[in-house]
């Protein structure tokens, strides 16, 4: 398996601070965000490489942060190229242009790094071996306008989803979906073709939406807190929390 970290997103919302400097190498409780997801990625035993795929901008801030990161599953950094929000390729097309430039012929896990989340991905990807097919996070969510702003996705008995909208008006279900998904690699010709038929190439909500109705998708329910590092407010929640951990 490999994992590929979607960082080419421009997080225009928190300029200054990320005008020239990417958010997930932006400091909380004393270390970047990337990190807390690296660790949890780095006790997944299948997956044996790791692929980050940034802009132009960025390019040298994470080449320097893997070089001294010195991780043990060897990480590649690769650039798309863009450089500015206007020209950006979106979360899906930057996982198309990883699996080419990668020329990944293997399962992946793909997840942003812009949440903070205490749940493990182990055990995500422990449930993903008992279903052999896509699979996403979600979180059993209460507050309706958060459901607004995030993909919601309505599950079967078996858990999986029978219903999937992007920043619905009227949410059906109360399962929040998170930006962490496992593909396994007989699904990656699907992402071409979502591309080449003209689909969003930017939430990657949007692909599973895509292939729900095609394949079967699972969703794995986690408990425990998850955070948006999108603003300048909810980054100073995050330092208040984080620091005394």
């Amino acid at each position: 398996m490999k994992c590929i970290f979607l960082c080419a997103g421009y997080a225009t919302r928190l300029f200054p601070l990320t005008e020239n400097f990417p958010k997930a190498l932006l400091k909380v409780g004393g270390k970047a965000i990337i990190d807390y997801a690296l660790e949890k990625i780095n006790q997944i035993d299948e997956i044996d490489e790791i692929y980050l795929v940034t802009n132009a901008k960025y390019t040298p801030h994470f080449e320097n942060w893997a070089k001294e990161k010195n991780n043990v599953k060897p990480i590649t950094v690769f650039n798309d190229g863009t450089t500015n929000n206007d020209d950006r390729l979106g979360a899906i097309g930057d996982i198309e242009f990883t699996i080419e430039q990668a020329k990944i012929d293997d399962d992946i896990f793909v997840m942003a790094t812009d949440n903070l989340f205490d749940f493990s991905l182990k055990d995500f990807a422990d449930f993903y071996k008992t279903k052999n097919s896509p699979c996403v996070c979600v979180r059993q969510e209460n507050d309706i306008n958060l459901l607004k702003r995030v993909g919601v996705a309505k599950l079967d008995q078996d858990m999986k989803i029978i219903d999937f909208e992007e920043k619905p008006a009227e949410p059906k279900s109360n399962c929040a979906v998170y930006a962490e998904y496992i593909y396994p690699k007989n699904i990656l010709p699907e992402i071409k073709k979502y591309l080449e038929e003209g689909n969003s190439c930017d939430a990657p909500g949007n692909l599973v939406a895509y292939l729900c109705k095609r394949v079967p998708t699972y969703a794995y329910i986690f408990e425990g807190e998850c955070y948006d590092v999108g603003t300048h407010d909810a980054l100073a929640q995050v330092n208040e929390i984080y620091k005394n951990k």
